[in-house]
């Protein structure tokens, strides 16, 4: 099959996966659309909302209808290295046999990522980055595809143990979760609390997602939107000779380049979900805030004035 049929029948699957999916969730069309987009781009997404926004309900779904196998981690204090990546036991015969944690799984949701000490939330890094994990002096390879799909708790500080910003830069998108609407709240309630159960149905399978990947990958860029990804990128870092006034006065630190991989890998998923076989500037524009969103450090200033990180994004463009 040509690019050209591919990109049509992905613009026509994604349809199907957006109704397969509101038969169970209903609104959040923002929050599914991102973490379709990191699904289509081959990146992994934090989800950050307080409890009882269907987060992880969100994550089975949507495993559910891409055809993947699904585990989900609850992060919790007490939680070891072993316990996430897996270890190895004395069998019958006396050899070591190394049993498989859950982390070997198509799409892995890390619940509450942040209520577990570094040691912990570091054996996730290898995963998400070589998409394999060293036990004992061995590798092993994941199956493929492979997301981590985390959550965080933004209001419930206390005992937690924030993400450090070289693992927070492994994740594609931030996306934030709000409250729903008033219609959307009740429809909520009247659909969880009878006895009626959809039934999803699968509309890929593991090796599908990886050709769609490589299509993605395939999508020709033009130079110019590149150099405005790049440029983009560029004007977050403050101690740059470009900076804008905005970004002295409220931002600390800057986006690494490995934002600016990601605004063009995602805005070429935006681009192909439209029906475009090219992304334009519009495109890198929106994916720019789920992208940086948890690459830029604010300052005092920001958080004391209410200077929230949309603003700042919003004023780069």
């Amino acid at each position: 099959m040509s690019d050209v049929k591919s990109v049509e029948q992905l613009v026509n699957k994604h349809a199907q996966l957006k109704k397969e999916i509101s038969k169970v969730i209903i609104g959040q069309e923002a929050v599914i659309d991102q973490i379709l987009l990191s699904v289509f781009a081959g990146g992994h997404a934090l989800l950050i909302g307080v409890p009882g926004l269907a987060k992880t309900l969100m994550v089975n779904t949507i495993s559910e209808v891409l055809g993947l196998n699904f585990k989900r981690i609850q992060f919790t204090p007490d939680l070891m290295p072993s316990d996430i990546l897996g270890s190895e036991i004395l069998d019958d015969s006396r050899q070591f046999k190394f049993i498989k944690g859950p982390v070997f799984s198509n799409i892995v949701l890390a619940d509450e990522i942040n209520r577990t000490p570094p040691k912990t939330q570091a054996a996730l890094l290898e995963a998400m980055q070589e998409k394999s994990v060293t036990v004992s002096g061995k590798r092993y390879e994941l199956s493929k595809p492979y997301f981590v799909l985390a959550t965080q708790n933004p209001i419930e500080q206390e005992g937690t143990y924030p993400l450090p910003e070289a693992q927070l830069d492994r994740f594609m998108f931030a996306i934030q979760l709000d409250y729903p609407t008033f219609a959307e709240e009740v429809a909520v309630v009247k659909s969880t609390t009878g006895v009626k159960k959809e039934k999803l149905q699968a509309l890929f399978t593991a090796n599908e997602i990886i050709e769609m990947q490589q299509l993605i990958r395939r999508i020709p860029v033009a130079d110019n939107v590149i150099e405005y990804a790049v440029g983009l990128v560029t004007k977050t870092r403050p101690n740059t000779a470009s900076v804008s006034d905005m970004i002295a006065k409220y931002v600390d630190w800057g986006a690494g380049p490995r934002a600016s991989q990601n605004l063009i890998l995602a805005a070429k998923a935006h681009a192909a979900i439209q029906g475009k076989f090219s992304p334009d500037i519009e495109n890198v524009q929106a994916v720019a805030v789920g992208i940086l969103r948890h690459r830029i450090l604010r300052n005092y200033k920001a958080e004391a004035e209410g200077v929230s990180m949309e603003t700042i994004i919003k004023s780069l463009f």
